[in-house]
């Protein structure tokens, strides 16, 4: 999407629908009388009578009056101006992409005053409009053979403002970039397991990297072996997939210092294994690569964005499956840290390559850690499906996440790891850790494993079961992968980078 910024004058827009958001009590609106004059004197009845809704997120459509420079108008309620915000905003613009997909339409004007007030300006607006309208427009390619094209692409926004150009164009094209990481990331979610391999999964970090000028390490099983990372090669034994350990250096400093590690969970298709799952729930599987779209994702923004921050990204990834050579529970197996592992649930196969992940992430200077994956279906009986769970070992560290995640609106709510949780983790006759304590408080256990391999660094731990995938369309989406995370990681490293002296 490119912005095209220019001066309000309804008379001249030239796109293919108007978008007039409607606040409660228009008329002390900024221009709003100019806009019935240019529009049509009837808009004030309209809104008297309901014909057109202030109420929050409400649409209402209509084709142009007389012959203009749009073929339709699409008025969205704002509700009460003070109770804007970016979440609301934000949900408000991926209506209206959703609503430009439907209506088949490739341009778009969009009269930015209403939506402005004193906590947000032009520029703001600027940028949520092209996040949310990116997001709320995404459209998977199928694989039917009647058309896996998509029906309209929406190639230009007419901003209609008088703040300054150079500022709106900076902000919205940074919302561009928001939002094609996440639908990237949606699309990885979505593939289907025979088309996305780990081989799959490398091949797009090597698109990254070639277009950003990362790092790029590919490991694959000999690598693996002569490191000894058996907690994820036990994990690929029952497949004949090749596993990939899948590191990305972005590089902001001469020095290699201070640096912030994401690790993904790659498991492109989950069993269960031997501890197999029913057939109900391994539909919907191929999604357990989730963790590592996210970091993906994250680091598609990074990349496009610049931060003044290092960071590397390590995924592991493999799929989960059933093989005469397949681990078993009861096994015992060596992770690259060196701590051995009591296997007694093969399906909680995750925390397994995330540990090797985590040690390695370790081993390449990350300072600062983030895990992210679609560990548990604990964290969804704990929290639902629209709440992100989470664990961590630091307190001014999480402090500062949550600050990113609130300022992106990813919802993420921290649950307690405690000694007593730790004990549990560590409670076995064979080896130093067991990877399955028990149901009860599953989603701790799950994420506390991986952070025995954190140890002292400072460590988050992110369960995106819940929230990576979603059954039906939602706020800002359709049904599917919703490339969670990918915005509040970017976000963080933004924060955490240093202020550029002036």
């Amino acid at each position: 999407m490119k912005p095209i910024i220019v001066e309000p004058h309804f008379d001249k827009v030239k796109a293919d629908v108007l978008v007039i958001g409607v606040p409660e009590h228009p008329e002390n609106v900024p221009g709003w009388e100019q806009l019935t004059q240019d529009f049509s004197s009837r808009l004030p009845e309209w809104i008297k009578t309901g014909d057109v809704k202030t109420e929050f997120n409400k649409i209402v459509k209509m084709p142009a009056i007389e012959k203009r420079g749009y073929n339709r108008v699409l008025f969205i309620g704002l509700g009460m101006k003070k109770d804007l915000n970016e979440e609301r905003l934000r949900q408000s613009f991926a209506t209206i992409g959703k609503e430009l997909i439907v209506n088949k339409a490739s341009s778009v004007a969009i009269w930015l005053e209403p939506f402005t007030n004193d906590s947000m300006g032009h520029p703001d607006i600027a940028f949520l409009a092209a996040e949310g309208i990116g997001l709320g427009a995404y459209q998977f390619e199928n694989y039917k053979t009647s058309s896996n094209e998509k029906d309209v692409m929406i190639e230009t926004i007419q901003l209609l403002s008088e703040a300054d150009m150079d500022e709106l164009k900076a902000a919205f094209e940074v919302g561009v970039v928001h939002a094609k990481a996440v639908n990237d990331a949606r699309t990885l979610v979505n593939m289907p397991p025979n088309l996305l391999t780990a081989k799959g999964l490398a091949e797009h970090a090597r698109k990254l990297a070639d277009s950003y000028g990362f790092e790029i390490d590919i490991l694959g099983k000999q690598e693996m072996e002569e490191l000894g990372m058996g907690a994820i090669l036990a994990v690929n034994k029952g497949s004949v997939e090749e596993p990939q350990l899948i590191v990305l250096k972005y590089a902001a400093t001469e020095a290699w210092e201070d640096v912030i590690g994401f690790v993904g969970k790659g498991i492109t298709y989950d069993t269960g294994g031997y501890s197999l799952k029913p057939k109900d729930g391994m539909v919907g599987m191929k999604g357990d690569m989730g963790g590592a779209a996210a970091v993906l994702g994250a680091m598609q923004i990074i990349g496009e964005l610049r931060p003044a921050r290092n960071v590397i990204a390590v995924i592991a990834s493999t799929d989960n499956m059933i093989s005469g050579e397949a681990f078993k529970p009861d096994d015992v197996i060596t992770s690259l840290s060196g701590k051995t592992i009591e296997v007694l649930n093969t399906d909680a196969e995750g925390r397994l390559v995330l540990a090797d992940a985590v040690t390695y992430a370790k081993q390449a200077g990350a300072n600062y850690l983030i895990d992210v994956a679609t560990l548990t279906g604990g964290v969804i009986i704990a929290l639902g499906h629209d709440k992100t769970g989470a664990l961590t070992n630091n307190e001014a560290f999480f402090e500062e996440f949550m600050e990113a995640s609130l300022e992106t609106g990813e919802f993420v709510w921290r649950l307690p790891l405690t000694e007593s949780d730790k004990r549990r983790i560590r409670k076995s006759d064979m080896a130093d850790l067991n990877n399955s304590p028990g149901r009860d408080g599953h989603m701790i256990f799950g994420g506390g494993f991986v952070g025995e391999f954190a140890e002292d660094t400072p460590w988050i731990h992110l369960d995106i079961a819940g929230t990576s995938d979603a059954a039906s369309a939602h706020d800002l989406g359709p049904k599917g992968g919703t490339g969670v995370m990918v915005r509040t990681l970017a976000t963080l490293v933004q924060r955490m980078a240093p202020e550029e002296e002036a």
